[in-house]
């Protein structure tokens, strides 16, 4: 187990997975890295291989992080599958984890984050749209990981 910046208990590796890994957990990769990059392993992938999501990307630099470099891959893909948490960030990912990992010890968590593609507008809408996408998978991060005091003995 490792220890974030300010005491958090932290795994040492992490998987985030979507349907595409284009938008949703590309998001979730790089605000982890951004907030425990030195001290946890975090990768993530789709159910299948998508494109990465333009919109994604833009909303991501808004707040000051590169998405740009990465390149979309499946579970297949992964180089390396010794998670100890893999989060899912839609239905069929949570289900292909749990099928990929029925004789693993690893712990599946689903995080109910819509798609922010399925929703149409006009590019503001969808900007704000793939915002609280952001936002929702930021919170659930800090929430997640955040530094608890010690259980009293």
């Amino acid at each position: 187990m490792a220890r974030g910046p300010n005491g958090e208990d932290l795994p040492d590796a992490v998987l985030f997975s979507c349907t595409h890994n284009a938008i949703r957990s590309p998001m979730a990769w790089a605000l982890m890295r951004h907030l425990f990059g030195a001290q946890v392993y975090i990768e993530s992938c789709g159910v299948k291989a998508g494109v990465l999501d333009p919109m994604a990307v833009e909303i991501m630099d808004e707040i000051g992080i590169d998405l740009s470099q990465l390149h979309p891959k499946s579970f297949e893909m992964l180089a390396d599958t010794s998670f100890d948490l893999i989060i899912t960030l839609s239905p069929q990912a949570r289900h292909k984890a749990l099928e990929l990992t029925r004789a693993m010890a690893v712990e599946v968590e689903y995080w109910k984050v819509p798609d922010p593609s399925a929703y149409e507008g006009t590019r503001e809408q969808r900007l704000a749209n793939y915002r609280q996408a952001r936002d929702t998978i930021f919170a659930f991060l800090k929430e997640r990981f955040a530094a608890r005091p010690a259980p009293e003995p």
